[in-house]
């Protein structure tokens, strides 16, 4: 089959979609689906024109400022597997409820920051709540479009909302640092959490009854998110102790034996693993879930590095840099309006392909900024082609990473997407981070500045080509029957 979702020999390629369960409303469904995502996105990205002035504020040094974003991306993508458990075990529109709650209240907690610490616990207890809401909001989105040309268009528009909160996270951010102030990239989540929360309140189905078969593995998520956590601590730390230090190798050792401890806890115990190993044997899973991690170190790496060139090497205010980045967003748009096009025609893989390399391209463009650089040159063209193709691999992404998996664990393999782009966002940004400051070297000026951030969007190029080539070499040409 040709398009994104898959189709049952009952189902009309045009069937109508499900509503889930009694009571359910799959156009309200798919509104707070959509604010979600686009919610969980503009908050991965929000924040980095806005990292200068927190700098300034809250007295960040020039590492520790990364932590800003590690901090949601590492409980993010440590603890979506658990929450993709907890959805399909105690129920989607519960777990997406109480996610949307803290969620909200912890973005109000750090726009109230008065220290470091606090704005890092806070950035930390929104990964907690994006990872219980994210996986059972594309849960509900599969459960609810299960089939036909209504699953194509409902992840289209799923797409299109990551790409553009994604994207038009920069400009907002930009727009607030500099005309409301900083606090208000961490406020602006406030009511769009609680807009989500009512349109799900109303138009989410309760669904089946939970299952009640064992108990989440509580000590596999703290396994996966400790090791994560000290994988990336360690690669940070890489500017003050050399790869072949002691302090580095033990670390990078430590991860290394709670990320083993963590497969073996999932394959011994009694109680419900977070993931069931054997999915990665669905080779659409798997290649999914490689491409995504690469597609993430890359694009959180990128979008890092040309924040900060514009601000610090251009010289350029928080509010026109955000700007700049608006032909971007408006390019995943258009590339997830043309995935939806051509989902029809052509197999994921082909899109998988051809969106990887295209958005390589932007970005190996990227990788030839200058310090006397201009807007057009610089930013605008390899904009367009990067935007475009980053779009245009966002929905067949995620509905490969969904095709061939049973109903019962759409919330685990939803979580299992959502995390690998998150652990990649947070490994590429530390590990792409780390070599740009090394290529910037101890004499900071704008030159310097330039070289770093040029070699660290050339390494993300190198990280996109690497996932062309997944998804050419594992994933099969069609999807699996469903």
């Amino acid at each position: 089959m040709s398009n994104f979702g898959t189709r049952s020999k009952s189902s009309p390629p045009d069937a109508e979609p499900a509503s889930g369960g009694p009571g359910g409303r799959p156009g309200l469904t798919l509104a707070a689906v959509a604010v979600v995502q686009f919610m969980v996105s503009l908050d991965l990205s929000v924040v980095n024109v806005g990292l200068p002035q927190i700098a300034a504020g809250l007295g960040f040094g020039e590492v520790g400022l990364t932590w800003v974003i590690h901090a949601y991306a590492l409980t993010f993508g440590g603890l979506l597997l658990l929450g993709g458990k907890a959805a399909d075990r105690y129920g989607r529109k519960r777990v997406l409820l109480l996610g949307l709650g803290l969620f909200g209240l912890a973005s109000l907690a750090g726009g109230f920051a008065q220290e470091p610490g606090h704005l890092v616990a806070a950035r930390a207890a929104q990964g907690v709540g994006a990872a219980a809401l994210a996986p059972a909001a594309l849960a509900l989105l599969a459960a609810t479009f299960p089939a036909g040309r209504a699953r194509v268009r409902a992840f289209g528009v799923w797409s299109a909302m990551n790409a553009a909160g994604g994207a038009l996270g920069v400009l907002i951010g930009g727009v607030l640092t500099e005309y409301a102030g900083w606090r208000w990239v961490m406020f602006v989540n406030v009511p769009m959490a609680a807009g989500a929360l009512a349109l799900a309140w109303r138009g989410v189905a309760a669904g089946p009854p939970p299952s009640r078969g064992g108990r989440p593995d509580v000590l596999g998520a703290v396994l996966a998110t400790a090791g994560m956590g000290l994988l990336v601590f360690g690669v940070v730390r890489t500017d003050q102790y050399a790869w072949t230090s002691p302090v580095t190798l033990a670390t990078l050792a430590g991860a290394a034996v709670l990320l083993a401890a963590f497969v073996q806890v999932e394959r011994t115990t009694t109680r419900e693993p977070l993931v069931r190993l054997g999915l990665f044997a669905n080779r659409s899973v798997s290649g999914a879930n490689a491409y995504n991690l690469l597609v993430g170190a890359a694009m959180a790496a990128a979008f890092y590095f040309m924040s900060l060139y514009l601000q610090r090497v251009l010289a350029i205010g928080p509010a026109p840099a955000g700007l700049m980045f608006l032909p971007f967003a408006l390019a995943v748009v258009a590339g997830s309006v043309l995935a939806v096009k051509l989902g029809y025609r052509l197999p994921p893989r082909t899109l998988l392909v051809a969106g990887g390399l295209l958005t390589a391209t932007g970005f190996a463009w990227f990788g030839l900024i200058s310090p006397d650089g201009g807007f057009v040159t610089d930013v605008l063209g390899p904009s367009v082609i990067a935007g475009t193709g980053f779009g245009l691999c966002l929905g067949p992404v995620v509905s490969t990473a969904t095709a061939g998996v049973a109903s019962h664990e759409t919330g685990t393999a939803s979580g299992l997407l959502n995390s690998s782009r998150q652990i990649g966002a947070s490994l590429g940004l530390a590990a792409l981070g780390t070599a740009a400051h090394n290529r910037t070297g101890g004499t900071v000026t704008p030159e310097t500045l330039n070289d770093g951030y040029a070699f660290g969007l050339t390494l993300s190029a190198a990280l996109l080509v690497a996932a062309a080539l997944v998804a050419l070499t594992v994933l099969r040409r069609t999807d699996p029957p469903a």
